[in-house]
């Protein structure tokens, strides 16, 4: 026994894989879906590298934390403006998400870890960087000698899709900050691609060439041009799934994996007081959370009001994320905690609806254990998310500027009541689950494809190679237009050179 003990050790440390991880940003709910992709690659014998503002409490055997503490308040600098942000135009908050994005960028680079590890003679087999708004981290790749694997903790967007070659026709995909469906009227479309070619001039004339210079800045040493490092990514992984959105083209290298951070397994055991709590609901329970970005603490006075009295005239009992352990208006009804076990809770049968801010985690929880919404968005894709739930028919938004009691307490009210919106939350539980394999298997199989053939160059689409005149024909129609165009010219002047003649001789006979 102990021979073979000792075979399978060796033959792990053979063909087990060292990946470096890269993720930046000080979002909780960012790091679950990074730190679940990295669990699965170890349980299945590799060893992770992870580069993050959240070291484990509980060490993990083969996960090497790199710690980045000066994340944390470079994010907490952002947060505070989310509450501001989410009352703009969607055209005012593109370019402060790109602020922040340059901000959080640096500044893991900067961290002092991170400068160590940059100074170390060693390789990794793959590096994995959590995609949005940091293009400069794709320079690890490089440094390592290893194949761009790229997470996207939200779905398809405009800087993952551009990686490698993926199609995003305006006519029937919206952009991910817009409230749009696929089948978007005349005007929607408008707003759609008007957006799309905002989006690729700010990208090329202001975000790319700063995120260029922090490459040149903190990667010295690498050859590769910052515009090729960004189209040889070898593989994206969207935090996504058709069932919770709808069809689009993917390139073959871009692959949905949304979910893989949900516990497939039995519900786990909650907390006593938790369990007890919603055992003794008569009318069901209902979750409420803001997400990890925003503490329900910090909203202001008014809407904290509001929300407080529509949660005491509920007849179901609610479970609410808030970061103080009491308050002297708290409802009777109401059980407060500054964490809860989320993904636990949701599974539980007697939790009947859930409030949200909408965010790709919490809205995929929701859909997983078919449980309807009310959303309150604030930031990012979380808009786009509540209005896919609302078009799915499982979700109500309450816009944040128009938060109030009344508004509030209907939409609540009407989810609960009205037994469509949970079918639906059913319906669509039933398709997301309804997976040939799971999308944290299908996560590792993917990384360890591209790993073992040395970046899957085969996978990389044509397009890459392409300019933008090229992609799009311009010059191909261009000539053929400019060639009809010559052709009409030339057959007109010939018809008025042959009438013109023709007009001289009839005269040249009458004058005879």
């Amino acid at each position: 026994m102990r021979l073979v003990s000792l075979l399978l050790l060796l033959i792990g440390q053979v063909y087990g894989y060292s990946y470096l991880m890269v993720l930046h940003t000080g979002s909780k709910s960012h790091h679950t879906v990074g730190v679940a992709l990295a669990r699965g690659l170890i349980a299945v014998g590799h060893e992770v590298t992870l580069i993050s503002p959240f070291p484990q409490t509980k060490p993990l055997q083969n996960l090497i934390d790199v710690n980045t503490p000066n994340i944390i308040s470079v994010m907490a600098n952002h947060k505070a403006r989310i509450l501001e942000n989410a009352k703009l135009p969607v055209l005012h908050r593109y370019p402060r998400i790109h602020g922040m994005g340059l901000d959080l960028t640096e500044a893991l680079l900067a961290a002092p870890a991170v400068q160590q590890l940059l100074k170390e003679q060693r390789t990794f087999d793959g590096v994995i960087v959590e995609a949005f708004m940091n293009d400069a981290h794709y320079g690890f790749a490089e440094r390592f000698g290893a194949p761009l694997i790229v997470l996207s903790t939200l779905g398809a967007t405009g800087w993952t899709s551009d990686l490698v070659g993926t199609p995003s026709p305006p006519s029937y995909v919206p952009h991910n900050l817009l409230q749009f469906s696929d089948r978007m009227d005349f005007t929607e479309r408008a707003r759609n691609l008007g957006f799309q070619v905002f989006e690729y001039f700010y990208q090329r004339w202001f975000n790319l060439p700063r995120q260029e210079a922090l490459y040149r800045k903190y990667f010295a040493n690498n050859t590769q041009d910052f515009y090729d490092m960004r189209r040889s990514t070898s593989l994206v992984l969207l935090n996504n799934h058709v069932s919770m959105s709808a069809p689009r083209p993917y390139a073959p290298n871009m692959i949905e994996v949304g979910g893989m951070h949900i516990n497939r397994q039995a519900r786990q055991p909650l907390p006593k007081d938790i369990e007890e709590f919603i055992e003794g609901a008569r009318h069901g329970v209902i979750f409420f959370s803001l997400g990890s970005n925003l503490n329900s603490q910090d909203l202001p006075l008014e809407k904290r009001r509001a929300i407080v009295e529509t949660l005491r005239g509920l007849k179901q009992r609610i479970l609410w994320k808030f970061e103080v352990e009491n308050f002297p208006d708290k409802p009777e009804n109401v059980f407060i905690s500054s964490w809860f076990p989320q993904d636990d809770i949701l599974a539980h049968d007697k939790v009947i609806a859930f409030i949200t801010h909408g965010g790709l985690l919490s809205t995929t929880e929701s859909i997983y254990h078919g449980k309807p919404v009310v959303g309150i968005p604030f930031f990012g894709d979380q808009f786009m998310n509540m209005a896919n739930a609302e078009i799915a028919g499982f979700g109500i938004t309450v816009k944040y500027h128009q938060l109030e009691a009344p508004l509030l307490r209907s939409a609540i009210e009407r989810i609960t009541s009205d037994a469509s919106y949970a079918e639906k939350a059913r319906e669509m539980s039933n398709r997301f689950r309804d997976q040939l394999a799971a999308p944290l298997d299908r996560a590792v199989y993917w990384m360890e494809h591209v790993t073992r053939q040395k970046g899957a160059r085969y996978l990389r689409s044509a397009c890459q190679d392409l300019s933008l005149v090229e992609y799009h024909n311009i010059d191909v129609l261009a000539t053929f237009f400019g060639g009809l165009s010559l052709v009409i010219v030339l057959l007109w002047v010939l018809v008025r050179f042959v009438l013109v003649k023709l007009m001289g001789s009839s005269k040249k006979e009458k004058a005879n």
